[in-house]
């Protein structure tokens, strides 16, 4: 088990200014590549495989990584690894605009680790340090990361138009987030956790593997993950062959982003207060789905459904994450779900960009990737009924989460 130094130099305000700064980086360096991917493919010449391998990339190594997180937790504590988190985002970004196509896939491995570790861990700290805020919390962390992906992906098309700065500049300048996230953090490695060889120990990790919950609430995340990362990787792709211009492809992806804001500020106050959040999870997914449905059927709005898709994804993401902490009994366990849920979801979410990107060249169009997403979220609506029943990991039967047993940790 973590325990925190007692050394009082660290304000608790520091310490949320400092989990709100790396939420930025959580999704603001991966999807803010999406406005240009076709600019990278010309430039690189690369096909529509290819350039999903480019966005599998990451999410590989956020499915590989999830399982370090942990370990680096138990040696170093969670301050210290969250810390390693943005140092390594900081050297992705640096690495990927340098310009060979090595460095740009090596580049975004990298970031995909860093963000890995921060996916993994952040709910782990607020399992420990704010109990009986997790909701809020992770509500205001999603909101933050949706609005700096939003921001990201508004801006990057404009910035690669800058002759000083081309592609690699624009996506370069997004170095200024996990610098910005190091600095705030910083105080947190004098105030930090000491880690101790029990955390997280074999007993509590092992009964993850063997819960159908667990696996009801990996498999939620995983299939939110694989309908998101397709979508937002070829979003602005769909959007210009429906007609519009590269600029208004990346502005409605900024707004998709964006809108992955806004569920935290409706979820926040309800989670806690409904008995189970089966219906939530149901609803929202139903909410994606109705987005897609829109893109295939009426292109034109598509500043609706762009919004629309933001909003569902950024709800089921937030329920995804609050499963994670709601489901689990302690830290630990909070920490070995995290690790469970990642590294399966997005194991499962890596092969979505260059399959449906296969998909769309040999059927020649976005019609047939999109039927499949669409069919996929009628099966996220199941997973998550099942795992939004208010029960966590070891009981017999479901109970309130608002039982003394159901809040320990």
């Amino acid at each position: 088990m973590q325990t925190k130094q007692p050394l009082g130099l660290s304000h608790p305000l520091l310490l949320l200014a400092g989990i709100l700064l790396i939420a930025a980086n959580l999704r603001a360096p991966i999807t803010g590549v999406a406005p240009l991917l076709g600019t990278i493919r010309d430039v690189f010449a690369l096909n529509t495989f290819h350039v999903g391998i480019l966005t599998t990339l990451p999410l590989l190594a956020f499915a590989f990584a999830s399982p370090v997180g942990v370990l680096l937790a138990r040696a170093c504590g969670l301050e210290r690894s969250l810390f390693i988190a943005l140092v390594v985002v900081a050297i992705g970004i640096v690495t990927r605009s340098l310009g060979p196509t090595w460095a740009l896939f090596a580049g975004s491995a990298l970031i995909g680790i860093g963000i890995a570790i921060g996916n993994v861990l952040l709910p782990a700290l607020l399992k420990r340090d704010f109990p009986d805020r997790i909701a809020t919390l992770t509500g205001t962390y999603a909101v933050v990361a949706g609005v700096a992906a939003g921001l990201a992906s508004a801006v990057v098309v404009p910035l690669a138009t800058l002759p000083a700065l081309g592609w690699s500049g624009a996506l370069g300048s997004f170095i200024v987030l996990p610098l910005l996230a190091l600095v705030v953090w910083a105080p947190q490695l004098i105030d930090r956790s000491v880690p101790t060889a029990d955390t997280p120990t074999p007993e509590r990790s092992g009964r993850i593997w063997h819960s159908p919950l667990a696996w009801q609430v990996t498999f939620f995340f995983g299939a939110n993950s694989f309908v998101y990362y397709v979508v937002v990787t070829w979003l602005p792709a769909i959007l210009i062959e429906a007609g519009y211009s590269p600029q208004t492809a990346g502005s409605l992806h900024g707004v998709s982003q964006l809108a992955t804001a806004l569920p935290g500020l409706v979820l926040m106050p309800l989670i806690h207060r409904l008995k189970d959040q089966r219906r939530l999870a149901f609803g929202t997914s139903l909410i994606i789905a109705m987005s897609l449905l829109g893109l295939l059927l009426a292109p034109r709005l598509a500043w609706i459904w762009s919004a629309l898709f933001g909003f569902g994804a950024g709800a089921t993401f937030i329920l995804a994450l609050s499963f994670v902490s709601l489901r689990a009994a302690d830290v630990r366990q909070a920490s070995a779900l995290s690790g469970m849920a990642q590294c399966i979801g997005y194991t499962i979410a890596a092969f979505a960009p260059p399959l449906f990107g296969l998909v769309h060249d040999v059927s020649g169009g976005w019609f047939v990737p999109l039927s499949l997403c669409l069919a996929l979220c009628g099966v996220m609506a199941c997973l998550g009924y099942c795992a939004g029943k208010s029960a966590q990991i070891g009981d017999v039967t479901p109970r309130r989460l608002d039982s003394p047993r159901a809040v320990r940790g």
